[in-house]
């Protein structure tokens, strides 16, 4: 028997996963985007199992927005900004992981599960878009 089968799913499950990095454009508007996989039976969430792609950019946008929503929450800080071979395996290796353990902590905040309009949108919905937060 799986500790699942004999335990049952834990009451708060969360899981976040960043993977699968990917270059997008050509030349100077070259990015990488992330994509997000999130699983969990938290009513926060809409949906129980998600994968949308972010890049960069849309982590700093979401940063702000979430400090900007409470003052309650310290939100950790993002992995610097790389400005020397963006695109090497390991500089994007080491930006996924970076982004990786941000998201987990902030989407496992209790606080910010239950007060940010923002979380789930951003975590979950492949349709977001910066521009209907401002």
């Amino acid at each position: 028997k799986t500790a699942e089968e004999r335990y049952g799913i834990p009451e708060n499950f969360l899981e976040v996963e960043v993977r699968n990095p990917q270059i997008q454009g050509t030349g100077r508007s070259q990015f990488v985007d992330y994509e997000i996989v999130c699983r969990t039976n938290i009513p926060a969430f809409k949906l129980k199992t998600s994968v949308v792609r972010r890049r960069y950019s849309d982590f700093e946008w979401f940063r702000e927005a979430l400090e900007r929503e409470t003052t309650k929450v310290n939100i950790p800080a993002l992995p610097g900004k790389v400005f020397t071979n963006r695109f090497s395996d390991e500089v994007i290796e080491t930006r996924r992981a970076g982004l990786e353990r941000f998201l987990q902590i902030v989407a496992g905040h209790p606080l910010l599960q239950t007060g940010s309009k923002i979380l789930g949108v951003f975590i979950q919905d492949p349709n977001f878009n910066r521009d209907n937060f401002n």
